[in-house]
């Protein structure tokens, strides 16, 4: 009998490429969601919700570029039923942590029927080596809002790690998982990581939100920008000052260390001025 494929929802972004890559080494068939996969998802095109639901029994739900975005947790809503209408078993969503539409989006697949898992995840350290934070690393500078608020930022293979135990393990089912890294680091410290790993200064530079807002609409969309900043608005005041023990929980590990990351990333090649 064959398998049936998992399903990866933003199977081209940071958590859902990793999440394919990982179930795949397994050796387990997967369905890639993506605008421009084999078979289409969008959740702007409903009409592409069914047929990427058809035939697969567990799906990785992500939303981009994030819960927060509007409508995002009305969409979230209508593809419940539709993956209730598919007989979809189980649902892993990725979720904010402190965010409140993510806390909405959280209980719209609480009271969906579906079998679920939550991983509500603290800020991802890859923001730094692939994300908009890349180029001003590069440029040697760190800016940041949020002054000296501590985040327990997290490596986003931990997170790929607890998805991947969620679709393929018992004992999930119904759990949420808040998972974040193993310590608490302002932006500074943050910093100093970053330039023992780049063997160059990194310096942490205090930005007002407005000024993080024109920074990344400056390295990507405008809209992105919007969601971006009003994430950090909301969380970086202290509501996530504290570690959570999602990792340990779902995988009986550590989280990695953020200076584990910066190592890995700087051996990778991420700040290299040709990747």
């Amino acid at each position: 009998m064959s398998i049936q494929p998992i399903l990866v929802i933003g199977a081209t972004g940071k958590t859902g490429a990793r999440v394919a890559a990982k179930l795949e080494r397994k050796g387990l068939p997967i369905r890639r969601g993506a605008r421009r996969s084999e078979t289409p998802f969008d959740w702007d095109d409903p009409q592409t919700w069914a047929p990427i639901l058809r035939g697969v029994s567990k799906a990785y739900v992500t939303y981009f570029p994030d819960l927060a975005f509007p409508g995002a947790v009305e969409k979230l809503e209508a593809f419940t039923n539709v993956a209730k209408d598919a007989v979809l078993e189980h649902m892993v969503l990725l979720s904010g942590r402190g965010e409140h539409f993510a806390g909405l989006g959280e209980e719209v697949v609480r009271n969906s029927g579906l079998g679920f898992t939550i991983v509500r995840s603290a800020w991802f350290a890859q923001n730094f080596s692939e994300g908009y934070l890349r180029d001003p690393i590069l440029g040697g500078v760190l800016p940041m809002p949020g002054g000296e608020v501590a985040e327990p930022i997290i490596d986003i293979d931990d997170i790929a790690d607890v998805v991947v135990a969620a679709l393929t393990e018992d004992g999930h089912m119904g759990e949420r998982y808040e998972v974040t890294g193993p310590r608490l680091m302002t932006f500074a410290e943050m910093a100093d990581v970053l330039s023992n790993a780049l063997g160059r200064p990194i310096q942490h530079v205090p930005i007002t939100f407005e000024d993080f807002h024109a920074n990344v609409a400056a390295a990507g969309d405008e809209f992105v920008a919007d969601v971006f900043t009003k994430i950090a608005r909301e969380t970086l005041d202290g509501r996530n000052a504290h570690i959570a023990d999602g990792v340990e929980r779902a995988l009986g590990r550590k989280p990695r260390d953020f200076a584990q990351f910066a190592q890995s990333a700087m051996t990778a090649g991420a700040w290299s001025s040709a990747a």
